[in-house]
């Protein structure tokens, strides 16, 4: 369980341009294990800072399941700053990928006095308590990311992020389209719910075709990638495969390579190393759900409810994804992956 404090610094398809503290949305548009060590993530390089607000200091805390070696939530982080420096917000990250350790977190954050919270909800019955505990305490919550489908339930105010199973039956029927039959859907923690959607998407979107689940340890990558290796050596008949995390699709193109196997990859999110596998054909697509973008409007959002009263959705959850990177348009994104944001 690791803390770190940080200087001042629709349903199915809602997207939307908010004035004041809001940036405008303009493009459609992870992990398991021990916790992680969270340091502070730099500003976007080259990004002009804009100027600070001048409403009154704010204190939020953002809370993760962030688990070690996921640099997607490297990218959620960055956003989170950049909303808190043009905010005047100090935000507190913490993260533990375990979910009672989590609500030991939002109790911390409750009792040093936030002003906001917000939160991920990888598994949300565990959590609902830990919200409802600080919406008692008169504290504001906002999720992302995950739990979708839990998050009014839970008494969050708002939610930013993809709707999993809607991207996990978009890249079902990008693989019938590209004529695979049988796709191994990698999760690499088991009973995470937007993983679990995920890998539940692609079975109802792969139409005349088989996919399996394969679950791996996701905080042992040696262990990753000798498990998908063993099964497209046992099984030839899998012809895809479908990681839930762009460290995990780097390492299935080993495992591929490792098996021999005629197996292409494919995956949910990006990062800089990805983008090089997607440009070389290693990957051949990646779904993207705009991390940086959650991250910013999480934060952000919470500083248009707390000094205008601002709410975001309507009450429904604002989407932030799918959208699909490809060689197509991989040049476009490369340079936001450059500067860590993409």
């Amino acid at each position: 369980m690791t803390s770190t404090r940080l200087g001042v610094s629709a349903k199915r398809s809602l997207f939307l341009v908010c004035a004041g503290g809001l940036a405008t949305v303009a493009m459609a548009c992870s992990g398991g294990g021990a916790p992680s060590q969270a340091t502070q993530a730099p500003a976007a390089a080259g990004a002009q800072a804009p100027q600070a607000a001048t409403t009154p200091r704010l204190k939020v805390a953002m809370i993760t399941h962030q688990a070690p070696g996921d640099t997607f939530w490297d990218i959620v982080r960055k956003g989170a700053i950049a909303a808190a420096d043009k905010d005047n917000i100090e935000l507190i990250y913490s993260n533990d990928p375990e979910a009672a350790k989590q609500s030991t977190l939002v109790q911390n954050a409750i009792d040093s006095k936030v002003n906001g919270i917000a939160i991920t909800l990888s598994k949300p019955d565990a959590l609902a308590g830990a919200v409802q505990n600080a919406t008692n305490a008169k504290i504001p919550v906002v999720a992302f990311n995950s739990g979708l489908d839990a998050w009014q339930q839970t008494g969050a105010m708002m939610y930013f992020g993809q709707d999993e199973n809607l991207a996990g039956q978009t890249a079902g029927q990008r693989l019938t389209a590209d004529g695979l039959k049988h796709t191994l859907c990698v999760v690499q923690e088991q009973g995470h719910v937007a993983l679990e959607a995920r890998c539940a998407g692609v079975k109802q979107g792969l139409s005349g075709g088989q996919t399996e689940n394969l679950y791996v340890t996701g905080t042992n990558m040696p262990s990753v990638k000798s498990t998908i290796a063993a099964k497209l050596q046992s099984d030839s008949s899998i012809d895809s495969v479908i990681t839930l995390g762009a460290p995990f699709a780097l390492t299935a193109v080993q495992s591929v390579k490792d098996a021999s196997s005629k197996a292409k990859v494919y995956t949910f999110d990006t990062n800089a190393e990805l983008v090089n596998a997607v440009k070389s054909g290693d990957v051949q697509w990646s779904i993207d759900q705009q991390p940086y973008l959650q991250g910013y409007l999480a934060v952000d959002s919470l500083w248009l409810y707390l000094n205008n009263g601002d709410t975001i959705g309507g009450g429904k959850t604002v989407l932030t994804g799918p959208s699909f990177i490809t060689k197509d348009n991989i040049e476009a994104i490369a340079q936001y992956a450059s500067k860590g944001t993409r």
